[in-house]
């Protein structure tokens, strides 16, 4: 946690703030460890204060290091009162999170400084993984990767529900040590897999469908995210040839992957493999969103010259969707290295006909 608080100090010595209000309980987890539902964190270069109320101080006393710890049901009126004589001008807050109602309140109790959204501060230091994070993510993908060969032995044609697949999935990686889902799963089958984000329904899964399974876990504070794709019973020449696409597209980018690719390159790589196909119009989704604490964090991929960097953990997740009939996705993290990038969801992803 240390070398994460340098490394805020650092980015915050960078900035005209004297100091950052954290209310964000991930970036709190982050920066301290402490996983807890009610916590303010307050940094500047004089102090660093970790405020909490009883039901979480002996934890806290546990679990935070380099930070004092106060006890407190009231927690901003505690630090505007111990930082009033410490000559600050300008106070940073999580821009991205705080409300209308809370931000009138910040400007209420702290009236003598100037308050500064630091919108994405904290999220953009969380972007490079360290290598403990990067293991971390590597077992939840494991999980994930078990889970979905699991799976495949349980659907059973004209009996199982896309229900059914989600809680088999849930139950299963908790059995194999996460915490729980990372999201709310994609479960969908026959003309509902044309649907990008089709939640589980009730809905009996069907002998010459296919099937599309985007799931994860969390492990130990991290996520997984991956999809898999499959067919039931039998396929017709041109299911073959869209997956075949897919996994192309799939397989274009993880080729292509590098320290320094520009965002919109790492969406043009497998777009243009769509596209040459003939499919672009059905692929109505960008490529991929980078993955930690949150399952969706920066960065995201569109029209950003902004390069990728060593230590990201990024989704690799082209689709082709027609409507009405079916669709196909296939998704898998991958972390940048030094060279390329390292897969990280390893479960199979040729074609698999149940």
């Amino acid at each position: 946690m240390e070398k994460r608080l340098e490394k805020f100090e650092a980015a915050l010595a960078a900035t005209d703030c004297d100091g950052v209000l954290v209310t964000n309980l991930t970036n709190i987890y982050y920066l301290t460890g402490f996983s807890g539902t009610e916590a303010t964190v307050f940094i500047s270069d004089k102090r660093r204060i970790f405020v909490t109320d009883p039901r979480y101080t002996l934890i806290a006393k546990d679990v935070v290091e380099g930070f004092d710890i106060v006890e407190s049901r009231d927690a901003l009126p505690e630090i505007a009162k111990i930082i009033a004589e410490d000559e600050l001008t300008k106070i940073g807050f999580d821009g991205e999170v705080v409300s209308y109602n809370v931000f009138k309140t910040l400007e209420g109790i702290f009236a003598d400084y100037e308050l500064v959204p630091m919108t994405n501060f904290i999220e953009n230091l969380r972007m490079i993984k360290d290598e403990s994070e990067i293991a971390t993510i590597r077992r939840a993908c494991q999980i994930s990767d078990q889970a979905f060969l699991d799976v495949l032995d349980f659907i059973k044609p004209g009996q199982t529900s896309e229900l059914d697949v989600m809680n088999f999935l849930d139950a299963r990686m908790r059995q194999l040590g996460a915490t729980g889902a990372s999201f709310d799963f994609i479960i969908a089958s026959g003309y509902r897999s044309a649907m990008p984000h089709g939640v589980a329904s009730d809905k009996i899964i069907q002998p010459g469908e296919t099937l599309t399974m985007d799931f994860g876990c969390y492990y130990n504070h991290y996520v997984s995210d991956m999809t898999r794709t499959v067919h039931i019973g039998q396929t017709t020449d041109e299911e073959r040839e869209i997956y075949d696409i897919v996994l192309r597209a799939n397989k274009a980018l993880i080729e292509a992957v590098k320290p320094g690719m520009s965002r919109i390159d790492f969406d043009r790589v497998p777009r243009q493999v769509i596209n040459n196909a003939g499919y672009g119009a059905a692929f109505t989704h960008g490529i991929g969103h980078g993955i930690g604490l949150d399952i969706h964090e920066i960065p995201y991929f569109g029209h950003s010259e902004e390069p990728i960097e060593v230590g990201m953990v990024l989704t690799d997740e082209p689709g082709i969707y027609l409507d009405g009939k079916y669709g196909v996705r296939i998704e898998d993290d991958l972390v940048v290295t030094e060279t390329g990038c390292e897969v990280l969801t390893l479960a199979p992803k040729e074609l698999i006909v149940l």
